[in-house]
């Protein structure tokens, strides 16, 4: 494994506040979460791939919001037709599995609604280039979408989970990763292994570590918590960066 399954650290973090300013829609037959650029052109796009809290969790939406504020149409499906982990699993009294959840939603399931939304995406919404974003349990379908014939262009994944080795060998575009310093799900050994494999294959590729940082934070930090308010940002900024590079004006 490059990354463990998910465990307890993917249901703790703060949900946030905000109004946001996408909408739900049918792509295909996949209820997604859609955000617009001012521009209204969904020529170049992210696929936002989302932690176990799904498309209506308001964090993500908020994310997702700030990409198209960026410059991207997002959509962002829903991968667990509509049985994410429920919010309160964040409560310390909740008796949410997430063990027993995760055996239910895996890549039997998974992989078809991510493989309809980048067809609707490519074919009748008019994406000419398609990046990904992935959020701890998101992040594996976005390395899967790296690899020959995956159709995504450039990809961020933050703390993921559940990503196999032989599946980080096999990408063959740019692959961008923002890491927690504490993260049983990804934790030090399995990046330095990470960063060996990204190296070996020889793809554009960019880990950053934020220091005082814990699994989750680059969605559900305490945004009241100045360093992990800071990591945050930091984190969304290099995602940006990264499909600046990578989808606006690179060849790869």
């Amino acid at each position: 494994m490059a990354s463990h399954k998910p465990g307890k650290c993917c249901i703790q973090g703060v949900q946030h506040k905000g109004e946001p300013t996408g909408t739900i829609q049918k792509v295909g037959s996949v209820e997604c979460y859609l955000s617009f650029p001012p521009s209204k052109s969904t020529s170049t796009a992210i696929l936002f791939l989302t932690d176990v809290f799904g498309h209506k969790f308001i964090n993500s939406q908020l994310i997702a919001d700030d990409f198209a504020a960026a410059g991207y149409f997002v959509c962002m499906p829903d991968l667990f037709s509509n049985d994410p982990a429920p919010l309160d699993a964040f409560s310390g009294n909740s008796d949410f599995d997430i063990g027993r959840w995760f055996e239910t939603h895996g890549p039997e399931t998974v992989q078809p609604v991510v493989k309809e939304a980048k067809s609707s995406l490519l074919g009748e919404l008019g994406v000419k280039k398609l990046g990904a974003v992935g959020y701890c349990f998101g992040g594996k379908y976005v390395v899967e979408g790296l690899a020959e014939g995956g159709h995504i262009d450039a990809g961020f994944i933050a703390h993921p989970s559940a990503i196999e080795r032989d599946e980080l060998r096999a990408i063959k575009k740019p692959l961008s990763i923002a890491a927690a310093e504490s993260d049983y799900v990804f934790p030090d050994e399995m990046r330095h292994e990470s960063e060996v494999i990204l190296k070996e294959i020889s793809v554009p590729y960019q880990i950053n570590l934020y220091s005082g940082t814990t699994h989750g934070f680059a969605v559900r930090a305490n945004l009241d918590d100045e360093s992990q308010k800071y990591a945050k940002e930091q984190a969304f900024y290099q995602a940006v960066a990264w499909f600046t590079q990578h989808l606006n004006g690179s060849k790869s």
